[in-house]
């Protein structure tokens, strides 16, 4: 499953990133805010406009805004 689906509220482990899937200079941001496998993760809530993005999501105690294409290179398994 992606970031993408995983329900606002719920949490998840992060598996894996398709980082050729995410432009150089936004994979290097999200490397730097501690995207990673391994990674516990949360989507705190969900855009209202345009449909369902960006997505906030909480990774530790920082909440990140997060495009939908980005979420959807992020596979997690939920905890």
């Amino acid at each position: 499953m992606t970031l993408e689906g995983l329900e606002p509220g719920r949490s998840a482990i992060i598996t894996a990133i398709r980082w050729d899937g995410i432009a150089d200079g936004d994979a290097k941001r999200l490397r730097a805010l501690g995207f990673d496998a391994g990674v516990d993760i949360s989507v705190a809530h969900r855009g209202v406009f345009g449909g369902r993005d960006p997505l906030a999501v909480r990774l530790g105690r920082t909440t990140i805004a997060l495009r939908r294409v980005h979420a959807l290179a992020i596979s997690v398994e939920p905890a």
